[in-house]
């Protein structure tokens, strides 16, 4: 067995006071341990939009009629509330689980050799995203499920996911300048491309809170818009996202491009494929549920898809002279 440690009352305090410089001054992750923790929050980004949008599927938004407490008299679901109080409860539990994968990422971070500041920052932006995010969903149960407000919930979880997957990004980069890969035509495409994708997510959180699942009851006020027609719009949008992505694969073979640059692209087409696929049939078959938990977790795949290609087109170098390494031994001066 291995004796604990006896800590003395300085280094008590001094883990009280700055504990992320404590552990750091203790710990050396390995990259690849970093670069685990980041994609840790990645996942766990696209989990939390999962669960959520199962919770509406299931009908289970008011599941818990109440925040920050499940009931009023109950911090947790009771066995009375049923099916729908689990799931939801379940769903707020599942933010405690995205918390802890974003401290693994602030704290790996923080606890690598070189420090990158940067990597820091970016941990403590997805640490306040998700607050934020946690007192909208309660906000959410709060005023009944507003589609406006569930809306919101669902962008805000977007951008948790784009911070999170730049900084697993970024830990695989250096912090020198960036390089780019491309000429300025073929960034603003790109950027063109991200752009429409945005609109595209935009649009289709209008499609949620215009058409059915409500979340729990068809008391549920509905975004007043024809859902068909909002439908359609989405549908358009999607098409102008693989129109410009097939552009922008030409483009990118025409200019003779890296190959990192041409796979992502590639990468996006398919995965716009097969979100599609799934999407037309869940319009023609009366948006099953199955069908449409199917396409959030697709709404995701393409929002990462589009920022690898945007992230693809320049590089970072990682500066050597600033990895740790063995001190090289200097030859000793030559005597008479």
């Amino acid at each position: 067995m291995v004796p604990v440690p006896k800590l003395t009352r300085a280094e008590v305090a001094q883990a009280v006071r700055n504990p992320l410089q404590y552990i750091a001054e203790r710990w050396t992750p390995s990259p690849r341990t970093v670069r685990r923790a980041a994609m840790s929050a990645v996942v766990m980004a696209v989990a939390i939009v999962v669960t959520g949008g199962a919770v509406r599927l299931t009908g289970s938004g008011l599941g818990c009629p109440t925040w920050p407490k499940c009931t009023d008299e109950s911090l947790t679901a009771t066995s009375e509330m049923g099916f729908h109080g689990v799931i939801e409860f379940g769903n707020r539990m599942l933010t405690y689980v995205l918390c802890a994968a974003v401290g693994w990422a602030i704290i790996a971070a923080r606890s690598a050799k070189p420090w990158r500041r940067s990597l820091t920052r970016l941990g403590w932006a997805q640490f306040w995203v998700v607050m934020s995010n946690a007192v909208l969903g309660g906000i959410v149960v709060l005023v009944g499920l507003n589609p406006y407000t569930v809306a919101a919930h669902f962008l805000l979880s977007t951008a948790l996911l784009t911070i999170a997957l730049l900084t697993w990004h970024r830990v695989r980069e250096g912090d020198t300048e960036p390089r780019p890969l491309v000429g300025k035509a073929v960034s603003q495409l790109t950027w063109l491309l991200v752009v429409a994708a945005g609109l595209l997510i935009a649009v289709g959180t209008v499609v949620t809170g215009a058409g059915r699942h409500a979340g729990d009851s068809s008391d549920v006020h509905r975004i007043p818009i024809d859902w068909k027609m909002i439908a359609q719009l989405h549908a358009d949008l999607a098409w102008v996202v693989v129109a410009l992505t097939v552009a922008l694969w030409f483009v990118l073979k025409a200019v003779d491009a890296p190959v990192g640059p041409l796979h992502r692209a590639r990468d996006l087409f398919l995965i716009l494929m097969a979100q599609g696929v799934i999407g037309y049939v869940q319009y023609f078959t009366d948006t099953p549920e199955i069908l449409v938990g199917l396409h959030m977790l697709g709404s995701c795949l393409v929002w990462i898809g589009v920022l690898r290609v945007l992230l693809s087109l320049r590089e970072r170098p990682v500066d050597v002279a600033s990895v740790p390494g063995p001190v090289a031994e200097q030859p000793e001066p030559a005597t008479a």
